[in-house]
Protein backbone atom coordinates (compact mmCIF):
# COMPACT_ATOMS: atom_id res chain seq x y z
CA UNK A 1 0.00 0.00 0.00
CA UNK A 2 1.53 3.30 -1.05
CA UNK A 3 1.61 5.90 1.74
CA UNK A 4 0.27 9.43 1.26
CA UNK A 5 3.81 10.79 1.73
CA UNK A 6 5.18 8.46 -0.96
CA UNK A 7 2.46 9.52 -3.42
CA UNK A 8 3.33 13.18 -2.81
CA UNK A 9 7.04 12.45 -3.27
CA UNK A 10 6.96 10.17 -6.32
CA UNK A 11 5.26 10.19 -9.72
CA UNK A 12 4.40 6.61 -10.68
CA UNK A 13 5.29 5.47 -14.20
CA UNK A 14 4.94 1.67 -14.04
CA UNK A 15 4.21 -1.26 -11.73
CA UNK A 16 7.02 -3.38 -10.37
CA UNK A 17 7.24 -6.74 -12.15
CA UNK A 18 9.39 -9.56 -10.83
CA UNK A 19 11.16 -11.90 -13.24
CA UNK A 20 13.65 -14.75 -12.84
CA UNK A 21 15.74 -13.55 -15.76
CA UNK A 22 19.06 -11.96 -14.87
CA UNK A 23 21.06 -12.10 -18.10
CA UNK A 24 22.87 -8.85 -18.93
CA UNK A 25 24.25 -8.02 -22.38
CA UNK A 26 26.86 -5.32 -22.90
CA UNK A 27 27.10 -4.00 -26.46
CA UNK A 28 30.54 -2.58 -27.16
CA UNK A 29 33.84 -4.09 -26.10
CA UNK A 30 35.65 -0.78 -25.72
CA UNK A 31 36.93 0.71 -22.49
CA UNK A 32 33.47 1.73 -21.24
CA UNK A 33 31.92 -1.63 -22.09
CA UNK A 34 34.68 -3.51 -20.29
CA UNK A 35 34.31 -1.21 -17.27
CA UNK A 36 30.60 -2.08 -17.20
CA UNK A 37 31.37 -5.81 -17.35
CA UNK A 38 33.87 -5.56 -14.50
CA UNK A 39 31.46 -3.50 -12.41
CA UNK A 40 28.63 -5.99 -12.95
CA UNK A 41 30.87 -8.89 -11.98
CA UNK A 42 32.60 -7.21 -9.04
CA UNK A 43 29.30 -6.07 -7.54
CA UNK A 44 27.70 -9.47 -8.25
CA UNK A 45 24.78 -7.89 -10.09
CA UNK A 46 24.62 -10.94 -12.35
CA UNK A 47 26.47 -14.16 -13.07
CA UNK A 48 25.11 -14.42 -16.63
CA UNK A 49 26.80 -12.02 -19.04
CA UNK A 50 27.04 -11.53 -22.79
CA UNK A 51 29.39 -9.14 -24.64
CA UNK A 52 28.66 -8.10 -28.25
CA UNK A 53 31.10 -6.27 -30.52
CA UNK A 54 31.93 -6.18 -34.24
CA UNK A 55 35.53 -7.06 -33.37
CA UNK A 56 34.85 -10.72 -32.67
CA UNK A 57 38.48 -11.72 -32.09
CA UNK A 58 39.04 -9.07 -29.45
CA UNK A 59 35.71 -9.80 -27.79
CA UNK A 60 36.54 -13.49 -27.46
CA UNK A 61 39.89 -12.54 -25.97
CA UNK A 62 38.33 -10.24 -23.39
CA UNK A 63 35.76 -12.91 -22.46
CA UNK A 64 38.53 -15.47 -21.95
CA UNK A 65 40.44 -12.99 -19.80
CA UNK A 66 37.41 -12.51 -17.56
CA UNK A 67 36.73 -16.25 -17.40
CA UNK A 68 40.30 -16.91 -16.29
CA UNK A 69 39.45 -14.84 -13.22
CA UNK A 70 36.29 -16.87 -12.51
CA UNK A 71 37.64 -18.09 -9.20
CA UNK A 72 37.57 -14.51 -7.93
CA UNK A 73 34.20 -13.61 -9.53
CA UNK A 74 31.83 -16.30 -8.24
CA UNK A 75 32.24 -18.38 -11.44
CA UNK A 76 30.06 -16.38 -13.85
CA UNK A 77 28.82 -17.53 -17.25
CA UNK A 78 30.24 -15.14 -19.89
CA UNK A 79 29.82 -15.42 -23.65
CA UNK A 80 30.85 -13.03 -26.39
CA UNK A 81 31.05 -12.42 -30.10
CA UNK A 82 29.58 -10.32 -32.89
CA UNK A 83 26.35 -12.29 -33.44
CA UNK A 84 23.39 -10.56 -31.75
CA UNK A 85 21.67 -13.92 -31.28
CA UNK A 86 24.04 -14.44 -28.34
CA UNK A 87 22.08 -11.76 -26.47
CA UNK A 88 18.82 -13.71 -26.58
CA UNK A 89 16.56 -13.39 -23.51
CA UNK A 90 18.58 -10.62 -21.87
CA UNK A 91 16.92 -8.87 -18.93
CA UNK A 92 19.15 -5.79 -19.23
CA UNK A 93 21.06 -4.51 -22.27
CA UNK A 94 23.76 -1.89 -21.78
CA UNK A 95 24.68 -0.10 -25.01
CA UNK A 96 28.15 1.46 -24.94
CA UNK A 97 29.01 1.11 -28.64
CA UNK A 98 29.62 4.33 -30.51
CA UNK A 99 32.10 6.72 -32.06
CA UNK A 100 34.64 7.86 -29.50
CA UNK A 101 34.47 11.48 -28.44
CA UNK A 102 37.55 13.38 -29.60
CA UNK A 103 39.43 16.00 -27.53
CA UNK A 104 37.48 19.29 -27.45
CA UNK A 105 34.54 17.70 -29.28
CA UNK A 106 31.15 18.33 -27.65
CA UNK A 107 28.81 15.42 -27.05
CA UNK A 108 26.18 16.98 -29.30
CA UNK A 109 28.54 16.81 -32.30
CA UNK A 110 28.43 13.02 -32.07
CA UNK A 111 24.67 12.88 -32.57
CA UNK A 112 24.02 11.81 -36.16
CA UNK A 113 26.98 9.43 -36.43
CA UNK A 114 25.91 7.50 -33.37
CA UNK A 115 22.22 7.71 -34.29
CA UNK A 116 23.04 5.94 -37.57
CA UNK A 117 24.85 3.24 -35.60
CA UNK A 118 21.81 2.75 -33.35
CA UNK A 119 19.67 2.06 -36.42
CA UNK A 120 21.75 -1.10 -36.86
CA UNK A 121 22.19 -2.13 -33.23
CA UNK A 122 18.83 -1.53 -31.57
CA UNK A 123 16.58 -3.58 -33.94
CA UNK A 124 18.81 -6.63 -33.49
CA UNK A 125 18.70 -6.32 -29.70
CA UNK A 126 14.91 -5.94 -29.73
CA UNK A 127 14.60 -8.96 -32.01
CA UNK A 128 16.29 -11.29 -29.53
CA UNK A 129 15.24 -9.66 -26.23
CA UNK A 130 11.82 -7.99 -26.70
CA UNK A 131 11.21 -7.75 -22.93
CA UNK A 132 14.58 -6.28 -21.96
CA UNK A 133 15.42 -2.95 -20.34
CA UNK A 134 17.80 -0.88 -22.47
CA UNK A 135 20.39 1.24 -20.68
CA UNK A 136 22.13 3.71 -22.99
CA UNK A 137 25.65 4.92 -22.25
CA UNK A 138 26.65 6.03 -25.76
CA UNK A 139 27.10 9.81 -26.06
CA UNK A 140 25.41 12.20 -26.37
CA UNK A 141 23.54 10.00 -23.93
CA UNK A 142 20.37 12.09 -23.53
CA UNK A 143 19.69 12.10 -27.27
CA UNK A 144 20.90 8.54 -27.85
CA UNK A 145 18.45 7.36 -25.19
CA UNK A 146 15.66 9.10 -27.09
CA UNK A 147 16.92 7.55 -30.34
CA UNK A 148 16.96 4.07 -28.78
CA UNK A 149 13.42 4.56 -27.50
CA UNK A 150 12.18 5.70 -30.93
CA UNK A 151 13.83 2.81 -32.75
CA UNK A 152 13.00 0.09 -30.19
CA UNK A 153 9.35 1.15 -29.76
CA UNK A 154 9.70 -0.03 -26.14
CA UNK A 155 7.60 1.54 -23.37
CA UNK A 156 9.27 4.66 -22.01
CA UNK A 157 10.03 3.14 -18.62
CA UNK A 158 12.18 0.41 -20.24
CA UNK A 159 14.64 2.73 -22.03
CA UNK A 160 16.91 4.70 -19.73
CA UNK A 161 20.35 6.29 -19.88
CA UNK A 162 23.45 6.81 -17.74
CA UNK A 163 22.56 10.52 -17.67
CA UNK A 164 23.98 12.82 -15.00
CA UNK A 165 24.57 10.29 -12.25
CA UNK A 166 28.25 10.51 -13.16
CA UNK A 167 28.05 14.32 -13.03
CA UNK A 168 26.37 14.08 -9.62
CA UNK A 169 29.10 11.73 -8.39
CA UNK A 170 31.77 14.17 -9.55
CA UNK A 171 29.80 17.01 -7.93
CA UNK A 172 29.67 15.23 -4.56
CA UNK A 173 33.35 14.33 -4.71
CA UNK A 174 34.42 17.93 -5.41
CA UNK A 175 32.09 19.24 -2.71
CA UNK A 176 33.58 16.74 -0.27
CA UNK A 177 37.07 17.99 -1.10
CA UNK A 178 36.04 21.60 -0.43
CA UNK A 179 34.09 20.81 2.74
CA UNK A 180 36.42 18.17 4.16
CA UNK A 181 33.74 15.48 4.61
CA UNK A 182 33.04 12.11 3.01
CA UNK A 183 31.16 12.13 -0.34
CA UNK A 184 28.81 9.58 1.25
CA UNK A 185 27.67 12.27 3.69
CA UNK A 186 26.70 14.65 0.88
CA UNK A 187 23.33 14.60 -0.90
CA UNK A 188 23.62 16.71 -4.05
CA UNK A 189 22.32 16.34 -7.59
CA UNK A 190 23.08 17.59 -11.04
CA UNK A 191 20.10 17.24 -13.37
CA UNK A 192 19.24 18.02 -16.99
CA UNK A 193 21.70 17.32 -19.79
CA UNK A 194 24.80 15.19 -19.32
CA UNK A 195 27.04 17.91 -20.68
CA UNK A 196 27.61 21.64 -20.85
CA UNK A 197 23.97 22.53 -20.05
CA UNK A 198 23.77 20.42 -16.88
CA UNK A 199 22.13 22.01 -13.84
CA UNK A 200 23.43 21.78 -10.24
CA UNK A 201 20.62 21.92 -7.67
CA UNK A 202 22.25 24.32 -5.20
CA UNK A 203 18.97 24.65 -3.28
CA UNK A 204 18.99 20.94 -2.41
CA UNK A 205 22.54 20.25 -1.15
CA UNK A 206 22.47 18.56 2.26
CA UNK A 207 25.31 17.44 4.52
CA UNK A 208 24.23 15.46 7.57
CA UNK A 209 20.64 16.75 7.08
CA UNK A 210 21.86 20.38 7.04
CA UNK A 211 20.89 22.32 3.91
CA UNK A 212 23.92 24.35 2.83
CA UNK A 213 21.73 27.11 1.43
CA UNK A 214 20.51 27.79 4.98
CA UNK A 215 24.12 28.54 5.93
CA UNK A 216 25.15 30.28 2.71
CA UNK A 217 22.08 31.70 0.88
CA UNK A 218 24.28 32.70 -2.09
CA UNK A 219 25.84 29.27 -2.58
CA UNK A 220 26.57 28.62 -6.25
CA UNK A 221 25.67 32.17 -7.31
CA UNK A 222 28.04 34.69 -8.92
CA UNK A 223 28.13 36.71 -5.66
CA UNK A 224 29.00 33.67 -3.55
CA UNK A 225 32.10 34.71 -1.53
CA UNK A 226 33.27 31.08 -1.30
CA UNK A 227 32.90 30.54 -5.08
CA UNK A 228 31.14 27.18 -4.87
CA UNK A 229 29.96 27.78 -8.43
CA UNK A 230 33.45 26.91 -9.64
CA UNK A 231 32.78 23.32 -8.57
CA UNK A 232 30.10 22.93 -11.25
CA UNK A 233 32.52 24.37 -13.81
CA UNK A 234 34.99 21.64 -12.81
CA UNK A 235 32.27 18.99 -13.21
CA UNK A 236 31.47 20.20 -16.75
CA UNK A 237 35.15 20.20 -17.71
CA UNK A 238 35.93 16.87 -16.03
CA UNK A 239 35.34 14.62 -19.05
CA UNK A 240 37.29 16.91 -21.36
CA UNK A 241 40.22 16.96 -18.92
CA UNK A 242 40.25 13.17 -18.58
CA UNK A 243 40.09 12.74 -22.36
CA UNK A 244 43.08 15.07 -22.71
CA UNK A 245 45.00 13.00 -20.15
CA UNK A 246 44.13 9.40 -21.10
CA UNK A 247 42.14 9.62 -24.35
CA UNK A 248 38.77 8.44 -23.00
CA UNK A 249 36.62 8.14 -19.87
CA UNK A 250 35.41 4.71 -18.80
CA UNK A 251 35.30 3.81 -15.12
CA UNK A 252 32.76 6.17 -13.52
CA UNK A 253 29.44 5.45 -15.23
CA UNK A 254 26.00 5.78 -13.54
CA UNK A 255 22.28 5.61 -14.20
CA UNK A 256 19.40 8.11 -14.38
CA UNK A 257 18.50 9.54 -17.83
CA UNK A 258 14.69 9.41 -18.22
CA UNK A 259 11.80 10.81 -20.28
CA UNK A 260 11.28 14.37 -19.02
CA UNK A 261 8.20 15.58 -20.90
CA UNK A 262 5.59 16.86 -18.45
CA UNK A 263 8.12 17.31 -15.64
CA UNK A 264 8.83 20.84 -14.31
CA UNK A 265 7.05 22.51 -17.22
CA UNK A 266 9.02 20.68 -19.93
CA UNK A 267 6.79 20.31 -23.01
CA UNK A 268 9.32 18.80 -25.43
CA UNK A 269 9.65 15.05 -26.00
CA UNK A 270 13.19 14.69 -24.65
CA UNK A 271 15.21 12.57 -22.25
CA UNK A 272 16.92 14.38 -19.35
CA UNK A 273 18.27 13.37 -15.98
CA UNK A 274 16.03 13.57 -12.91
CA UNK A 275 16.21 11.62 -9.63
CA UNK A 276 14.10 8.50 -10.04
CA UNK A 277 13.37 5.03 -8.71
CA UNK A 278 14.88 2.29 -10.89
CA UNK A 279 14.38 -1.45 -10.36
CA UNK A 280 14.04 -4.63 -12.41
CA UNK A 281 11.03 -3.16 -14.22
CA UNK A 282 12.90 -0.04 -15.33
CA UNK A 283 11.78 3.39 -14.09
CA UNK A 284 8.83 3.14 -11.72
CA UNK A 285 8.75 6.62 -10.15
CA UNK A 286 10.21 10.12 -10.61
CA UNK A 287 11.09 12.14 -7.51
CA UNK A 288 9.14 15.42 -7.38
CA UNK A 289 11.94 17.95 -6.92
CA UNK A 290 11.17 21.32 -5.34
CA UNK A 291 13.12 23.48 -7.76
CA UNK A 292 13.51 27.24 -7.55
CA UNK A 293 12.07 29.36 -10.37
CA UNK A 294 15.60 29.91 -11.72
CA UNK A 295 16.36 26.17 -11.63
CA UNK A 296 13.12 25.33 -13.47
CA UNK A 297 13.88 27.93 -16.13
CA UNK A 298 17.38 26.56 -16.67
CA UNK A 299 16.09 22.99 -16.85
CA UNK A 300 13.54 23.96 -19.50
CA UNK A 301 16.24 25.79 -21.44
CA UNK A 302 18.40 22.65 -21.35
CA UNK A 303 15.44 20.64 -22.69
CA UNK A 304 14.91 23.13 -25.50
CA UNK A 305 18.57 23.00 -26.55
CA UNK A 306 18.55 19.20 -26.70
CA UNK A 307 15.25 19.20 -28.60
CA UNK A 308 16.70 21.51 -31.27
CA UNK A 309 19.52 19.05 -32.02
CA UNK A 310 17.30 16.01 -31.58
CA UNK A 311 14.73 17.31 -34.09
CA UNK A 312 17.38 17.30 -36.83
CA UNK A 313 18.17 13.58 -36.49
CA UNK A 314 17.36 11.49 -39.54
CA UNK A 315 15.61 8.26 -38.57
Amino acid sequence: MTSKLASCLLSKLADHVTTPLNKVTVVGCGQVGLACVMSLLAQKVTRNLCVIDVDEKRTEGEVLDFLHGSNFLDHPTIIGGKDYSLSINSRLIIVTAGVRQQPDETRLNLTQRNADLMKIIIPELVRYSPDAIILMVTNPVDIMTYVAWRISKFPRHRVIGSGTNLDSSRFRFLLSQKLGVSPKSIHAYIIGEHGDQSLPIWSGINVGSVNLKDINPDIGQTNDPEKFGEIHEQVVKAAYNIIQLKGYTNWAIGLSCIPAEGQHGIDNDVYLSLPCVVNSTGITHIVKLNLTIEERDRLRKSAEEIYKVQSEIEF
